[in-house]
């Protein structure tokens, strides 16, 4: 293939379209459940450029191509390869990525994301931090890091650390994935409209601003939540001091489901694990989206290092063995020095906004 036909194959990943008052996105890679590459990303910003200052644009939706869903995330086979061989193309891929979760949470126009199915990591990214969330109930929203050896990005820790209570806590270090009901709940969504009145929503978007149009479609409550009933044992095991004690409170409880969730956590990268408490008990202090975000990006590119990156996508990935080896292998061994790391300078990089961007 060569570069002219290259570029209309990565054009064609992110479909752009004008239908009245909405310019539509649609993530169009359905056989890689629309993971994201840096192309896509790229592809995005330039088309919410255009829009932003075309005055015939009133509203921009997001959906994605295929029956499963939105997104997957980012593009980890990718990023396998990147951190295997030592590149920098994963860190330059998140910087353009982190900017654009930042763009679209301060996106002046409607900005309708349509959460349906499949939607995690880097899905949630362009998704959850715009200003009209919308969930379905196919609807299956996570981010799953810690089960790779990564840890939540894309504004996922801003999220969920604002979270009710201790819930953003559970989902980012199970990578647990939610449902129409505790993804609002769990301020990841706004709206719940039943998969078969999209078509009409979406319809109706072209010739109505959101703010008529919605309301004709989001009468029906969604189907019940989970998190609500655990509240009570969520909140007190999470708020624990260590990762550690947190696996000790669910064993303590007595409850099934806390002790099946101390089960799934051991499964996860002990680092991963240490570093999303820390990392959520910072986004919880911090102000603002771009301070989380520059965090994150810290660790994300340390995350490169890492051998639980390259190890967990190994293993959930590429060989699809579901046996990762983490290395440390267990939370003890896991010191307050190797947790540290994650955090700290990453040559400048991290420097993703500039005063007024």
């Amino acid at each position: 293939m060569g570069p002219t036909a290259a570029a209309h194959a990565e054009a064609e990943h992110v479909l752009l379209a004008i239908r009245g008052r909405a310019a539509h996105l649609t993530l169009n890679r359905p056989r890689a459940l629309n993971a994201l590459t840096h192309a896509m990303v790229r592809r995005i910003d330039e088309a919410l450029t255009t829009w932003e200052n075309d005055p015939a644009v009133e509203t921009v939706v997001l959906t994605g191509a295929g029956e499963r869903g939105l997104c997957a995330g980012g593009d980890i086979r990718a990023i396998h390869e990147d951190a295997r061989t030592g590149g920098t193309a994963s860190a330059d891929f998140w910087r353009d990525e982190y900017r654009l979760n930042a763009r679209i949470a301060h996106w002046p126009k409607p900005y309708v994301a349509v959460m349906d199915g499949i939607v995690m990591g880097g899905g949630v990214g362009i998704s959850a931090h715009g200003n009209v969330r919308i969930v379905t109930e196919r609807s299956r929203v996570a981010m799953p890091e810690t089960g790779i050896g990564f840890v939540p990005d894309v504004g996922g820790t801003y999220l969920l650390s604002r979270a009710p209570g201790e819930l953003g806590t559970h989902l980012a270090l199970t990578g647990t994935p939610v449902g129409a009901a505790d993804a609002i709940l769990c301020g990841l969504a706004d709206h719940y409209v039943p998969s078969r009145q999209l078509p009409a929503l979406l319809g109706e978007l072209s010739t109505s601003p959101v703010r008529e149009a919605l309301p004709h479609h989001t009468h029906e409550p969604p189907p019940p939540g989970e998190l609500a009933t655990h509240r009570d044992w969520i909140d007190h095991c999470y708020a624990a001091d260590t990762v550690e004690e947190i696996v000790d409170r669910l064993l303590a409880t007595g409850i099934q489901e806390a002790k099946q969730t101390a089960e799934t956590l051991l499964t996860k990268s002990p680092t991963s694990l240490k570093v999303t408490l820390k990392a959520m008990r910072r986004a919880r202090e911090l102000p603002t989206l771009e301070e989380v975000l520059a965090q994150e990006y810290r660790i994300s590119c340390a995350s490169l290092t890492s051998p639980d990156l390259v190890e967990g996508i190994r293993a959930q990935v590429i060989d699809k063995d579901r046996e990762p080896r983490w290395v440390p292998g267990t939370l003890e061994e896991v010191g307050d020095a190797d947790v540290a790391r994650f955090f700290g300078p990453t040559s400048g990089r991290e420097t993703l906004f500039t005063p007024g961007s």
